[in-house]
């Protein structure tokens, strides 16, 4: 399951990393049409900030991916260690909850609507851009799985060495 995750994970990589190395370039682009051209990009300004829209969203399902999302460590390491895994497992479970309401049911209902909307400059259908919400939930399902998977996994480790 590692290989898969792996493979998820570096297509992220690279699709953010895409996405920043575009917002930089169409950045450059806006300040040279504005300052040297005196003709302002204004469709270049609106795909750059969808594309930091898609940059953060992946951003956040790699981040779930190492399970590093939001936690309070403190109190957790005060309980035994079974006590510590269920509470990690219910960690990502509330993870993988959000991600299927919030952003796979909200998401596809906010796409949904937004087809019928277009961008101001570009031109294009705004559900379109929207479409990284559902995606997004659907990877932090996936990745909530799997870290669950791995922690289930890393108990039934520790129950056989003792």
């Amino acid at each position: 399951m590692n290989t898969f995750r792996d493979w998820i994970t570096k297509i992220l990589n690279g699709l953010a990393g895409i996405s920043f190395l575009a917002m930089v370039i169409l950045t450059c682009w806006q300040v040279l049409t504005r300052y040297v051209l005196k003709n302002p990009s204004t469709w270049s300004e609106e795909l750059v900030g969808y594309l930091f829209a898609w940059m953060s969203l992946l951003g956040a399902s790699i981040v779930t991916s190492e399970r590093g999302h939001m936690n309070i460590p403190i109190i957790v390491e005060k309980f035994s260690a079974s006590v510590q895994k269920a509470l990690l497992c219910f960690g990502e479970l509330i993870a993988f909850l959000f991600s299927a309401v919030i952003l796979v049911f909200g998401g596809v209902q906010i796409t949904t609507l937004a087809m019928g909307q277009m961008t101001s400059s570009l031109g294009v259908p705004i559900g379109i851009f929207y479409i990284v919400l559902p995606l997004c939930g659907v990877l932090n399902m996936i990745y909530t799985i799997l870290n669950i998977v791995d922690i289930v996994k890393n108990q039934t480790n520790e129950k056989e060495a003792a």
